[in-house]
């Protein structure tokens, strides 16, 4: 069952914040069961966010050797938005730079699920970082090749296009952090009246 919580809105009205637990519970075909049943475990934030730290955490140890580095150069050198990057910090400072960022956005989402506004702020790193590269798809030679006249994404393009995803489940991770971070600071404000 739906659990909906009450408070006073800033402006003296009445909002209610509903909680999807239980959520099964109201569900009548066997495919929406299954649905709530996922949605009720929490499995699509557990999967989401885990796969992000464990990417970010690897490849952002990764960008800190060199075979990271020099693997990253021709992806950072073609993107309009960061090419000062390497220009500014070389190619292996700058590529420690960037998987300092992908730790810290990883260790902020860890923190998350204890204290939800780091998660915010790791979703929003991590926003930043693939919204960025994201573009790359476009400005990378070689991510797309020519087939009977068909224009088809090679591994790169592929490897690139993750980034899209990636970004998508950046959102939700700040939906999901911020959603928590609202209830916890209405359940304060109720407990302090």
């Amino acid at each position: 069952m739906n659990e909906v919580l009450s408070g006073r809105g800033s402006e003296g009205g009445t909002q209610n914040i509903v909680s999807s637990k239980g959520f099964s519970n109201e569900a009548r075909s066997g495919l929406t069961k299954l649905a709530a049943s996922i949605r009720d475990r929490n499995i699509p934030f557990l999967v989401t966010s885990m796969g992000m730290i464990v990417m970010l955490l690897w490849a952002g140890s990764f960008k800190m050797t060199a075979p990271g580095a020099e693997g990253i150069v021709p992806l950072v050198s073609n993107s309009p938005l960061i090419f000062w990057h390497f220009e500014l910090f070389g190619p292996y400072i700058g590529s420690d730079l960037i998987g300092l960022t992908e730790i810290i956005a990883a260790v902020l989402i860890i923190t998350g699920y204890l204290k939800p506004k780091a998660g915010i702020l790791g979703g929003l790193i991590a926003t930043v970082m693939f919204a960025t590269t994201s573009t790359m798809v476009i400005t990378t030679p070689g991510t797309t090749i020519s087939v009977h006249g068909m224009r088809y994404m090679t591994f790169l393009g592929l490897f690139l296009f993750k980034d899209v995803i990636s970004l998508g489940a950046s959102f939700y991770l700040i939906s999901y952090f911020g959603n928590r971070a609202i209830l916890l600071e209405n359940e304060s404000q109720w407990l302090k009246k």
